[in-house]
């Protein structure tokens, strides 16, 4: 089969992306745990300068893992702000589950390394509750395109708020290093509305 230029170029989008995301995972693991630590920390201060993340009633965040920018101190400090903190829960599918954030004692160790919430699981379209949700990512550009880990499961998030006609702020966490010039985009990549790094918050776009 032959592929017409739409569809090598989808291809090649793929690929460019496959690259990215192994340079870019390479870099992270090369960090060292005492920078990793003070980035998290710097990152949750920063948090609440961005209005829509400081007026949250629901938040839905995620635990990150490895050498993922932390969100330990940001879920906890959320928490503390009074916020209602959806944290999710992988399904076999890759789509994805969600619970509310009890704190770190509520963290259990789940599949693929990750970590997830021991409470009660509330469906995937709890989801549609938050007022903002926080992607994980590897990148994310200068116009606000976001450069994920590749399983989809954030792009069935995407898809379901777009479905049900909800709005929420996307806010991706990423290390300063990991904002560039460009993020290569596919027809079903959503741009996020703002980033947050350990040096600050930068806004793409207003709701």
């Amino acid at each position: 089969m032959t592929l017409g230029w739409e569809g090598r170029d989808r291809v090649e989008t793929k690929n460019t992306k496959g690259m990215m995301r192994a340079e870019l995972l390479r870099a992270r693991r090369e960090l060292p745990q005492d920078d990793c630590s003070t980035a998290a920390r710097a990152l949750a201060r920063h948090a609440l300068s961005l209005p829509e993340l400081a007026s949250a009633g629901t938040v839905a965040g995620y635990a990150s893992v490895g050498a993922e920018p932390g969100t330990q101190d940001l879920l906890d400090m959320l928490r503390n702000h009074g916020t209602r903190v959806l944290l999710p829960v992988l399904l076999p599918d890759n789509d994805l589950n969600w619970a509310v954030y009890e704190g770190p004692g509520s963290l259990v160790p789940a599949g693929r390394g990750l970590l997830e919430p021991d409470g009660a699981r509330l469906g995937p379209d709890e989801v549609l509750t938050a007022d903002v949700i926080l992607l994980p990512g590897l990148a994310v550009d200068t116009h606000g395109m976001r450069l994920g880990r590749g399983g989809g499961s954030y792009d069935r998030v995407l898809e379901r708020l777009a479905k049900a006609g909800a709005h929420p702020a996307l806010v991706v966490l990423v290390y300063a290093h990991e904002v560039i010039a460009r993020v290569p985009a596919e027809p079903h990549d959503h741009p996020v509305h703002a980033v947050i790094t350990p040096e600050g918050v930068r806004r793409f776009a207003t709701l």
